[in-house]
């Protein structure tokens, strides 16, 4: 059936916010594609999250080049998507990508920031996605082996080339993001946006880098803020067999009881509040002004409504903070990889 959005997107409850020294509002909850996209997954169920999505005023969606599996056909699904269902709204939506993980065979297609490797990825992805440019394009790591002055010549050329109508980094420290902002304005190209891994068990970026992102006047895109579903109903009785926690290493430390014992009581505090856990996660890392979106995934509509629905409730009282402090940061719980390049 013909996909024709609804008439409404725009005037529900999603909330839009500023993101840094721009003329860009994006929606406090975006989609990202990392999982549930691939070729490996169901086209449909991809497609009705997606139309969903986008009829509940989510404009902003997020990829890179290696997301699948395998790698580059979370593009081009997404590509496929554009095409049968999107193509009318493209002026109304921000899509972004990234380059800088390993992606195709050889030297100038694995984990580097080299100019080589940035312009032909995007070149790639553009492809992939049927797309003559996208709206953001992210570095997507550091690469200590690749002059910084390097990487951020590609992404002024890039810009300039008008291949990308913005530009960011992903996990970046505060020192180098500094170093990023400082050297792009040298090319007359500004820093949009910064993406780091945030969540109530992931609090690196309070420890400078949101202060900093206020300084420079960047906006920060949240990913994982459900902790690649830890703070979910998911493993409230335990680890599933289908999680990802059970197949890949996420954490440096094994998920223990100990820890599922807190997300219980974290999940009794969003009871208290009236929300599902990841409902109070997603909020809790919108609390802070200075965080323009929380990127979330999507397996199911149903999913993405649960979680588009934690917009209904994003205040927290003292006593909420307290007592979720209390329990996602003891050392136990600090054990996500650290996100932060540098």
């Amino acid at each position: 059936m013909k996909y024709s959005a609804a008439s409404d997107r725009y005037k529900n409850n999603m909330i839009y916010r500023r993101c840094g020294k721009s003329g860009i509002d994006l929606p406090a909850i975006s989609l990202g594609l990392w999982h549930n996209f691939g070729g490996v997954d169901s086209y449909e169920t991809g497609r009705a999250v997606l139309r969903r999505a986008f009829d509940r005023g989510i404009t902003h969606f997020d990829l890179a080049n290696n997301y699948g599996p395998p790698r580059g056909s979370a593009e081009e699904t997404f590509g496929r998507m554009m095409a049968g269902d999107f193509a009318p709204y493209r002026d109304e939506m921000i899509i972004t990508t990234k380059a800088g993980w390993s992606m195709w065979e050889g030297p100038y297609g694995s984990i580097t920031g080299s100019r080589k490797h940035l312009i032909a990825s995007l070149d790639q992805s553009l492809a992939r996605m049927g797309l003559d440019y996208v709206d953001i394009f992210y570095s997507h790591r550091v690469d200590p082996r690749t002059p910084l002055e390097e990487t951020v010549r590609a992404l002024a050329d890039i810009h300039r080339q008008g291949k990308a109508l913005y530009i960011g980094i992903s996990s970046y420290s505060p020192a180098l993001t500094c170093e990023v902002a400082s050297l792009l304005e040298s090319e007359r190209v500004a820093l949009l946006v910064h993406q780091p891994n945030y969540s109530m068990f992931n609090r690196w970026v309070e420890n400078g880098l949101l202060a900093t992102l206020e300084r420079l006047q960047t906006g920060c895109v949240a990913f994982s803020p459900l902790a690649q579903g830890l703070l979910s109903s998911k493993y409230l009785n335990g680890i599933p067999v289908e999680a990802r926690a059970s197949r890949e290493k996420i954490s440096r430390n094994p998920i223990s009881p100990e820890l599922i014992d807190r997300v219980r009581a974290l999940n009794d505090i969003a009871t208290r509040r009236g929300q599902t856990l990841a409902q109070m996660a997603i909020a809790w890392v919108l609390r802070d002004p200075r965080v323009t979106s929380a990127l979330i995934g999507a397996r199911n509509v149903e999913q993405l409504d649960d979680s588009l629905c934690a917009l209904d409730l994003l205040n927290f009282s003292q006593e909420d903070l307290r007592d979720i402090d209390r329990y996602a940061t003891d050392a136990e719980t600090d054990f996500w990889e650290s996100s932060t390049s540098l």
